[in-house]
């Protein structure tokens, strides 16, 4: 692929991004300054200068997961399924994302939205498979969502006559959309299991579905089977982006390919995704250690670091770090038909950014992403700090600019074994105005005996050009994905705060 033509337009498009958020010509010349280490990267790089950063903006109420009161969290009614022996038991669900329209906003689907969510056995931790929930559009109690059950039956991987999918042992997190004609189109991570005996790699692979729901009488939804059942991309040749291959018998290597979001853009399909770099937008390795683009900051500050680096026990894990939100569009009947270069990078910080997550709002692109603190390699940043990160562009494609300077949009510290530990979150736009509805889930996974992993009370984050703020006051129930936005509480800056 031929980069240049690219790197041009990204620089145009960072001169647009600049003066469109208010920072003119002057900031413009002022990030260029000659003391500050630049790389004529075509996407964005998330970079240790950018961590540590965040670690001196954490803490402050703006950019922190509301306090929730543990004495009041619910485990989801409906939420049940079987366990092996066949004992009806209460399930955990943990990542979740809503039916969407093409604009990212709740999509009403026969008066009713609808959540996808992944759900199984606590004890069981390879019981990892999609289910439905769906509640009345208006309702946002908890006890509003029902279960209309696992979403593909247990041989729908083989009667799709795919050479990925037949091998299918989980299923992980993706999104789904109203189509224009009605239908629900579900994409997701189809999760190969590790049995290097048959070689097997717990290969992770971009997959889509139409799922059929009808409805039987006006309280229920029921799912009908599902058809075109298939792969998308699995990485290819490793080049843009590393396949599973890649990673075999490279020890410490964290491969992910995995939580394909969609979104359409000027009558074009698009997925994005996470993933890590390939062999020609930016390879994991020990050169990693060399390159100031991965650094950020001045000159300085790369030697400083680097000598730190080289000394820190995160070495390894730096040098194979290389995560990435990935692009790809897609023809219109959800086949692969363009791989394109990253719109974001964490080479030597961390190897999982994840939940990717990109709508359009008030005229701007913004673009999300989950990651744990115990997966980056920056030594200030602690193994209980969890972060939603957040960016923003003109255009779908980029170049991004890290929101609030940094990126940091939402960060927590709480030990994970508390109750009220939340992890996934999830923007959703609402149609009008600045808030946004955050989801997420509460509880990890199979810990307490009475409680499982359950939807987190969502909260409101407000978002105005490139500043984000986490809304006083603004939690609400457990699950709730959508506010009336001609109802919501316009707020001055100053009152945006943690509750």
């Amino acid at each position: 692929m031929k980069f240049n033509k690219w790197f041009s337009k990204a620089a145009t498009a960072t001169v647009a991004t600049t003066l469109l958020l208010g920072g003119g010509v002057q900031a413009f010349a002022e990030e260029n300054d000659a003391s500050d280490l630049k790389t004529d990267n075509a996407f964005t790089q998330i970079t240790r200068n950018d961590m540590l950063n965040i670690f001196k903006q954490q803490g402050k109420e703006k950019y922190e997961v509301p306090s929730f009161d543990a004495s009041t969290i619910k485990n989801i009614p409906s939420a049940m399924g079987r366990d092996s022996s066949g004992k009806l038991i209460d399930f955990d669900v943990w990542d979740s994302w809503p039916l969407q329209n093409a604009d990212g906003t709740v999509a009403n689907y026969k008066g009713y939205n609808i959540v996808f969510g992944l759900a199984g056995d606590p004890k069981r931790g390879e019981d990892t498979f999609i289910y439905l929930f769906y509640q009345k559009a208006g309702n946002t109690s908890l006890s509003g969502w029902k279960n209309a059950g696992r979403v593909f039956k247990d041989n729908d991987k083989l009667l799709a006559n795919d050479p990925i999918l037949k091998n299918q042992s989980e299923e992980w997190s993706g999104s789904a959309t109203l189509t224009s004609d009605g239908q629900v189109r579900l994409f997701y991570t189809s999760r190969q299991p590790y049995d290097p005996n048959n070689n097997l790699y717990g290969k992770q692979t971009l997959s889509t579905a139409q799922i059929n729901v009808s409805q039987p009488d006006d309280k229920t939804l029921k799912i009908d089977g599902v058809e075109d059942l298939k792969s998308i991309y699995d990485g290819g040749d490793g080049k843009i982006y590393q396949n599973v291959q890649q990673s075999v018998g490279v020890d410490m290597d964290n491969h992910t390919f995995r939580d394909p979001h969609y979104v359409e853009d000027q009558g074009h399909k698009y997925i994005i995704f996470e993933a890590n770099t390939g062999t020609e937008t930016g390879y994991q390795g020990e050169d990693s250690i060399q390159n100031p683009a991965y650094y950020g900051g001045n000159k300085k500050f790369f030697t400083e670091e680097q000598q730190n680096l080289l000394q820190s026990p995160k070495k390894k894990g730096a040098e194979l770090a290389n995560g990435a939100l990935g692009i790809v569009e897609l023809n219109d009947d959800y086949t692969l038909k363009n791989v394109m270069p990253p719109l974001i990078a964490s080479n030597l910080v961390t190897d999982e950014i994840e939940r990717a997550n990109v709508f359009k709002m008030n005229g701007l692109w913004y673009l999300f992403t989950s990651t744990r603190g115990s997966k980056v390699t920056v030594d200030a940043i602690g193994d209980d700090d969890i972060y939603m990160l957040g960016y923003v562009s003109t255009s779908l494609t980029g170049p991004y600019k890290p929101l609030n300077g940094t990126g940091l949009v939402l960060h927590q510290d709480l030990d994970r074994d508390d109750i009220t530990w939340t992890y996934a979150h999830f923007a959703i736009p609402q149609g009008k105005g600045n808030n946004v509805v955050v989801s997420s889930y509460m509880t990890n996974r199979g810990l307490f005996p009475d409680h499982k992993s359950t939807f987190a009370p969502s909260f409101l984050l407000n978002i105005k050009g490139s500043k984000t703020s986490v809304v006083k006051n603004g939690i609400l129930e457990q699950g709730q994905i959508t506010i009336d936005p001609e109802k919501d509480k316009k707020e001055s800056p100053n009152e945006y705060g943690k509750k």
